[in-house]
């Protein structure tokens, strides 16, 4: 098999592109790739050495997933979204060699420009919110808030984020909570339940 580049894709010598898949404009799929029939890679993404994904599986735009990932049946990754190295995700939650589950496969989705560190495991039927940051290793067995940092095992809330990456701090009001990122200056509405901040949106309006 040759490389293929036509229509702004590269696609390495070495990996394999199935028939009835969709692959956007500008992407790059790299070493002993595996592309199966029936997925779909939006434009701008970059799949890094030894990356499935499996029929079924939606790529959305300007994705990176770096070496050994794979992105099964019933992933859902939208835009943005960076998936470290050896990442896995799962698609059943009792597996069993002799047993056939495939029917009872559950819906994971990765929000937009959120981001998943090395080595860390989702578990299936979870949600990554829009910008949250899975650390590195970190063992996700239930829902991400957007613009939530998480790590540990099992993963735990460690604290808020900005968009650009870097940690929210508490910003005095007279409009109620804010969070404050003092890298870009972006500023945060924060919710309240219980004494703790439980949701973090951007602040349109003052």
């Amino acid at each position: 098999m040759k490389t293929i580049q036509e229509n702004d894709i590269f696609v390495h010598e070495s990996s394999y592109i199935d028939d009835n898949t969709e692959i956007g404009e500008g992407t790059k799929i790299w070493h002993f790739c595996h592309i199966q029939s029936g997925s779909k890679i939006g434009k701008n993404c970059v799949l890094g050495q030894n990356v499935n994904i499996s029929p079924g599986s939606i790529v959305g735009d300007g994705v990176k997933i770096q070496n050994n990932v794979s992105v099964y049946k019933g992933v859902i990754v939208e835009d943005d979204v960076f998936l470290g190295p050896s990442m896995v995700f799962t698609n059943v939650n009792n597996p069993r060699a002799f047993i056939e589950r495939k029917d009872e496969f559950k819906t994971t989705t990765i929000k937009v420009g959120a981001t998943i560190g090395a080595n860390a495991t989702v578990v299936c039927g979870a949600t990554i919110g829009r910008y949250a940051f899975v650390g590195a290793g970190a063992v996700v067995t239930k829902d991400v808030r957007d613009y939530e940092m998480v790590y540990g095992v099992p993963a735990k809330h460690k604290r808020w984020i900005c968009k650009c990456g870097e940690k929210l701090v508490y910003s005095s009001s007279d409009k109620g909570i804010r969070m404050i990122c003092h890298k870009c200056q972006k500023r945060y509405d924060a919710v309240l339940e219980n004494g703790y901040v439980c949701t973090v949106s951007p602040l349109i309006i003052e």
